[in-house]
């Protein structure tokens, strides 16, 4: 199972939404996709390594060890309010309950999807994630 399927399911299961995982998939394709129906991690955890406030949650969700929370409206500042509103009216909740499911599956998406530190280590280390984050906002 890929990461945008298993994060479906999990988001799913957190909200105890009777919609398909497919629409909750290509809805969290559109909220963090890459253009392509894949989760662009990479530029989720370099947004996170830019903002100074979450830059320590990269290491933890990108870590073996246990993943630090993030709230649901440091998420909403993260992705965008309107972002997040969308995503929500696809899968049928309010803004607030998509934030908060999502602030709860976000971490283990990540976490999962850089078992072992290989997402860390493809950006090349939490340096590399910070220097990608770096270029991304000149």
């Amino acid at each position: 199972m890929d990461i945008l399927q298993a994060g479906a399911r999990l988001l799913s299961e957190e909200l105890g939404l009777q919609v398909d995982t497919d629409a909750v998939s290509s809805a969290l394709s559109s909220l963090l996709g890459d253009g392509q129906g894949n989760i662009d991690l990479g530029a989720l955890t370099s947004k996170l390594a830019a903002n100074g406030n979450l830059s320590s949650l990269v290491n933890s969700w990108l870590g073996d060890g246990a993943n630090a929370p993030i709230s649901a409206e440091s998420l909403k500042s993260l992705l965008g309010e309107g972002a997040v509103a969308d995503f929500a009216a696809n899968i049928g909740v309010n803004t607030d309950t998509a934030a908060r499911g999502l602030s709860d599956v976000l971490p283990q998406m990540v976490d999962k999807a850089s078992s072992g530190g290989s997402l860390l280590d493809a950006a090349g280390g939490i340096d590399g994630l910070l220097g990608a984050a770096r270029s991304f906002l000149k």
